[in-house]
């Protein structure tokens, strides 16, 4: 198993340095023809001291704790998804999956750039980093994004493309422009309805 990992991880770096090679350093990946996917649990943190280490607001890799786009990854996925990975999180509503708040804090999630790393101890399993000060109705009553999102099981993750970690973009917007998902005409007309 580990030399499959190892060989799709190879496959996927492949990939990503094909598709910049000859471009400017800050050029990211386009969305990926059968792109790798995984199934994973997927859970929700926010950036404060009780629930990250000693500076809530640096990421593992370095990048800022952007609840708009950052996402961690336990470390047994470290190869197959390393710093910088975009991921599109494919999830539905499933009722053998109770504890799983999907549905309440979907508008939070959309794509999410791998930027942080999870407690050794954690496997197989993403953890999505979602406002603290942000409340959503769950159960009744206003509760914070990642509390709502809870412990989602099975949760299907497809690679995107890829980013530098100096070049994270702020917003979901930013991010969709870089791995080409939002194509630049699209951007503008988003932008002419606001």
């Amino acid at each position: 198993m580990r030399r499959m990992t190892g060989i799709i991880s190879t496959a996927i770096g492949g990939l990503f340095l094909l598709s910049t090679a000859g471009l400017g350093a800050t050029t990211t990946a386009p969305v990926l023809e059968d792109a790798p996917t995984f199934i994973v649990s997927m859970t929700g943190y926010n950036a404060v001291p009780e629930q990250t280490d000693g500076d809530p607001f640096t990421t593992a890799s370095g990048a800022y704790s952007n609840p708009e786009v950052v996402a961690a990854r336990s470390v047994d996925l470290k190869e197959a998804l390393p710093f910088g990975t975009v991921i599109e999180i494919v999830a539905h509503n499933d009722p053998k999956n109770p504890n799983c708040g999907f549905s309440v804090v979907e508008e939070h999630l959309g794509l999410r750039v791998i930027a942080d790393s999870m407690h050794p101890r954690k496997r197989n399993q993403i953890d999505v980093l979602l406002p603290a000060e942000k409340s959503v109705r769950a159960a009744g009553r206003w509760v914070n994004p990642a509390v709502a999102l809870g412990v989602c099981k099975n949760i299907e993750i497809r690679v995107v493309g890829k980013v530098a970690i100096k070049d994270i973009p702020k917003t979901q917007q930013g991010l969709r422009l870089a791995v080409g998902v939002l194509k630049s005409a699209e951007s503008q007309a988003l932008a002419i309805k606001k």
